[in-house]
C-alpha cells in the first residue's frame, strides 16, 4: 500500500499551511491482477467547519480499503479560513487523483467524494458546483477533471434554512455570510450535473436534523438524480462507523442499528463503478 501525505496547494491564496491529502493506495500484484483499476473514495471528515474529525477519517478509509477501493482522506481548511478554500482543496484533490490515475491504478471514471456532517456539505458542494467556472479557472484545468462521479453523504449539513446547523455556515462563510448563505443551501443548488448520491441519516439526529437529508432527497428526485437513501430510526449525530472502533472517548456513538451503512455504501460504490465502466 502507498501511504503518504501530500500537500494540496492553492495558487493565489496566502495560507499559513497547506491542506493535507492522506493516501491509502492499494498495490496491484501479479498474483491478483496487475492491471486492475480500482474506484477511489476521497473522504471529507466532519467537524462543523471548525476541525476535521479523526473518527471520520482513517477508520473510514480502512473500510473502503477492505472493500477493494483506494481511499484518500482530505484534511481541508476550516475556520477562520473561509469559503471557497475548502471547496477548492477538494476539487484539487480530485484533480490530483485523476492525474495520478495510471500510477495509482485508479479508475478515473469512478472517483467518489464521501463526507460526514459538515464534510458532507463540502462533498455535496462539489457535487453541485463542480461545473462552476471559478473552480476550473483557479485550478487551471478542465471541468471534467474536477467532476466527482458519485457522492456518499453521511448525516450531511445541507440546508441553511429552518433546519440549518447554523454554526457550520457561520464558520464556513465568516464575513461572507449574508451574501452567500442562500447559495450554500445545497438543496437549492441541485442541478442536472449532480452525480449519483448515496445518503444516510438518523431520525433522531439532534444536531443536524434529518430534514437536511430529506430536503436534499426531494431536490435530487425533482432533478431526476439517482439516489440511494437510508434513514435509521435511532442514533445521534457524528456516528462515523457507529461501532466500537469509532466510539467517542466517553463511550457514546455505538449504535448497532446503523452499523450496516458502510456495507451498503461500499456495495453502492462497487455498483457505480461497474455501471460507469
Amino acid at each position: 500500500m502507498k501511504h503518504e501525505v501530500i500537500d494540496i496547494k492553492l495558487e493565489g491564496y496566502e495560507l499559513s499551511e497547506c491542506a493535507k491529502l492522506y493516501t491509502y493506495v492499494l498495490d496491484n500484484t501479479p498474483q491478483v491482477d496487475s492491471n486492475r483499476k480500482r474506484p477511489a473514495v476521497i473522504i471529507c471528515p466532519g467537524g462543523g467547519y471548525s476541525r476535521t474529525s479523526d473518527r471520520e477519517a482513517e477508520p473510514i478509509a480502512i473500510q473502503y480499503l477492505a472493500a477493494g477501493f483506494h481511499a484518500f482522506v482530505l484534511r481541508y481548511h476550516v475556520a477562520p479560513v473561509e469559503y471557497p478554500v475548502a471547496l477548492l482543496e477538494l476539487a484539487a484533490s480530485i484533480k490530483m487523483v485523476r492525474e495520478h490515475a495510471a500510477e495509482w491504478n485508479v479508475d478515473s471514471d469512478c472517483i467518489v467524494v464521501s463526507g460526514f456532517s459538515a464534510g458532507g456539505h463540502l462533498a455535496g458542494s462539489l457535487g453541485v458546483f463542480w461545473t462552476e467556472d471559478f473552480l476550473s479557472q483557479t485550478l487551471k484545468t478542465s471541468k471534467d477533471m474536477l467532476k466527482p462521479n458519485g457522492c456518499v453523504l453521511c448525516y450531511p449539513v445541507i440546508t441553511s434554512g429552518e433546519f440549518a446547523h447554523r454554526d457550520s455556515f457561520l464558520r464556513l462563510l465568516g464575513e461572507q455570510y449574508d451574501t452567500l448563505v442562500d447559495k450554500m443551501s445545497l438543496e437549492k443548488q441541485v442541478n442536472e450535473n449532480m452525480p449519483p448520491v448515496f445518503l444516510w441519516h438518523t431520525y433522531t439526529d439532534a444536531a443536524v436534523p434529518v430534514e437536511n437529508s430529506l430536503l436534499l432527497l426531494s431536490a435530487l428526485r425533482k432533478n431526476n438524480i439517482s439516489v440511494e437513501f437510508h434513514m435509521y430510526p435511532v442514533g445521534g449525530h457524528g456516528l462515523a462507523l457507529a461501532n466500537e472502533e469509532t466510539k467517542n472517548s466517553d463511550g457514546r456513538g455505538v449504535t448497532p442499528e446503523c452499523q450496516g451503512w458502510i456495507h451498503l455504501a461500499t456495495d453502492w460504490v462497487r455498483r457505480l463503478g461497474d455501471k460507469l465502466c
